[in-house]
């Protein structure tokens, strides 16, 4: 299928307010007229002097006119801007707000692919950087390339000669033009890949300054990143350095009009075949040919830097959505979970090999295995944040492919240990899991997973500001939070992919023992390496290098799975004598009671 160009995803970007383009060149166009004007004023001026009109009035009212033209030409230029701002600023929006839906609709694998901060530049900084260019090149560019070529129309009638003329500096400059795009072929991108790479760094740095610290890694990591920044300067200069010269040749010889007008203009006027009437006429519009060429000839580099930088975005836009119907078809009963040989490959390669698993309505069923076993991949894919490779996840008896993605995600409450606060307060986060729930129902949620009393100990309650990334919270206060936000959700599945890692005991305990008694009915999917807390759950999977290795009961696995038993016998000695009875299953009773 051929692709789009970017002139058409820019004119989707600025939605309804595209006509503002239009309505933007017609007011440039317009201004060029009014430009020109002054220039014919002038050159009729020259033409009455040389007859020798000593009519003052007709000079007075020549420049009066010339006055007018350029007030008008200043109005439909603050006119044509502001109209192509307007519409700028639809496309700056509408591109963020369909890299964020866009985002939100493609695998998971596909956003972990790209550091976070790529993300965050392309979306911020890079798409900002075009307002200005966005804004101003499509009136002015079009303006200051019509109005040369209207001025070099208007001269070849008055001497095609000398409208001939003006084309010598404009060949050269040319010439050097193209040595100069020849040798700077590449290099924007290469400054694009040099800048994404520093950006990269630099939060890479910021975001693990405390490791860094703790580790004594300040010198070695501040080296990588001063190491970034110095190749990000080097290459603008290597860019500069391979261009300067054949830049400035440019700039120099593009707008010397004069270079050509003047010697063939006076021998021309020599050889009698022109009148110095039109000679002086044909140096001030040649005069007017300057500054517009000079003016469109910066915006070049503005021109190469939105096909690098939309298409960074563009490149996003069209990756592959994952395939879901937009109504719900047939649906789906119950909320058993069914993977029917599943296969996934993640970064080339495969990660889980044929899995088959059946996990039932209203039981506790729990994950474990040594690490990068694929017990999160599995969470992860039945949570529809990636596709399978092949093979079939059914939900309720339905292909969850053929179950709107709203709909599916609405089923399912995924609480994994690094969940995400935003920077509001700890009653707009925990309402994040059902909108439009009320301050009870969020108080109700927070007590039901122990954290009310530490959120009423706070200076503000449930109005306390949790900073950016919930960093005014401790580790496990946040996660509570982030229990609390998925139990409101009230969905027929909850994930918990090591939920309760940076929580302490009592609080584990606590919030257990809570869980317990919400996922009555509910089918639970715990993912722990403390096997205790899962001992009494009704199934157990196994998995071990992306297979199912075994499945059952605690008791039943330690009888049949050497895997398991030696996870069960380490864990046993690095609990030290603690006491095994807490779990999430550890509320059976009161489960099914």
């Amino acid at each position: 299928m051929k692709k789009r160009g970017i002139a058409s995803w820019i004119m989707e970007f600025a939605g309804r307010k595209k006509s503002y383009y239009g309505g933007s060149v017609t007011l440039a166009i317009l201004g060029v007229a009014a430009s020109f004007g002054p220039y014919l004023l002038i050159a009729d001026v020259v033409k009455e002097l040389l007859k020798g009109n000593d009519d003052k009035s007709y000079y007075l009212k020549q420049v009066m006119f010339m006055g007018l033209f350029w007030v008008v030409r200043i109005l439909l230029h603050n006119l044509s801007t502001t109209l192509s701002h307007v519409a700028t600023f639809n496309v700056l929006g509408g591109i963020r707000v369909q890299l964020c839906d866009k985002l939100s609709r493609i695998p998971l694998g596909s956003v972990l692919d790209d550091n976070s901060g790529s993300y965050k530049n392309i979306i911020v900084e890079r798409v900002d950087s075009m307002e200005t260019t966005l804004a101003h090149i499509i009136p002015e560019f079009t303006a200051n390339i019509l109005l040369p070529i209207v001025m070099f129309v208007y001269l070849l009638t008055i001497d095609w000669r000398m409208g001939l003329a003006n084309l010598i500096s404009a060949v050269i400059g040319v010439i050097f033009a193209t040595v100069m795009m020849i040798k700077s072929k590449g290099e924007f991108e290469v400054t694009i890949r040099k800048t994404k790479y520093l950006n990269d760094t630099a939060v890479e740095y910021i975001n693990g300054i405390e490791v860094i610290k703790a580790f004594g890694k300040t010198g070695s990591s501040y080296e990588k990143f001063v190491n970034a920044a110095r190749e990000g300067a080097d290459c603008f200069i290597n860019w500069m350095r391979k261009c300067i010269w054949w830049q400035c040749g440019t700039l120099s010889f593009m707008p010397a009009t004069f270079l050509g007008v003047l010697p063939v203009g006076l021998l021309l006027v020599k050889n009698g075949s022109l009148s110095a009437a039109n000679f002086i006429t044909c140096i001030i519009l040649s005069a007017g040919l300057i500054t517009p060429l000079v003016v469109a000839f910066s915006y070049m580099d503005d021109i190469a830097k939105i096909k690098t930088i939309f298409g960074e975005a563009i490149e996003i836009l069209e990756r592959d959505d994952m395939v879901r119907p937009a109504v719900l078809g047939e649906k789906p009963e119950g909320s058993d979970i069914c993977l029917k040989d599943v296969h996934f490959t993640y970064k080339d390669k495969e990660v889980l090999h044929g899995v088959d698993m059946e996990i039932k309505q209203g039981e506790v069923n729990a994950f474990v295995g040594p690490s990068g076993s694929g017990k999160s991949t599995i969470a992860r894919l039945i949570d529809s944040l990636w596709d399978p490779d092949s093979g079939m996840i059914t939900y309720g008896g339905v292909d969850i492919k053929k179950l709107p993605l709203d709909y599916y995600m609405g089923q399912i409450a995924y609480v994994a240990q690094d969940n995400y606060l935003f920077d509001m307060t700890i009653m707009e986060n925990i309402r994040l899991g059902r909108e439009g729930a009320t301050d009870e129902d969020v108080i109700n949620a927070a007590k039901a997973t122990g954290c009310h009393d530490f959120i009423m100990g706070l200076e503000n309650g449930y109005n306390t500001e949790v900073g950016g990334s919930g960093g005014h919270l401790s580790g496990g206060e946040r996660q509570r939070i982030c229990i609390a936000r998925a139990m409101l959700k009230d969905a027929p599945v909850v994930i918990m992919d090591e939920a309760t890692a940076y929580t302490d005991p009592e609080n584990e305990a606590l919030v257990q023992e809570s869980v317990a008694k919400l996922v009555k009915g509910r089918t639970l999917i715990v993912i722990a390496h403390r096997l205790s807390t899962i001992k009494d759950a009704d199934k157990i999977f196994v998995i071990n290098d992306g297979n199912v290795e075994a499945v059952g009961t605690h008791d039943e696995l330690l009888s049949h799975s050497l895997l398991y038993k030696s996870m069960w016998k380490a864990h046993s000695m690095a609990k030290d004598g603690a006491d095994d009875s807490e779990g999430f299953a550890a509320g059976k009773e009161s489960k099914y009671a």
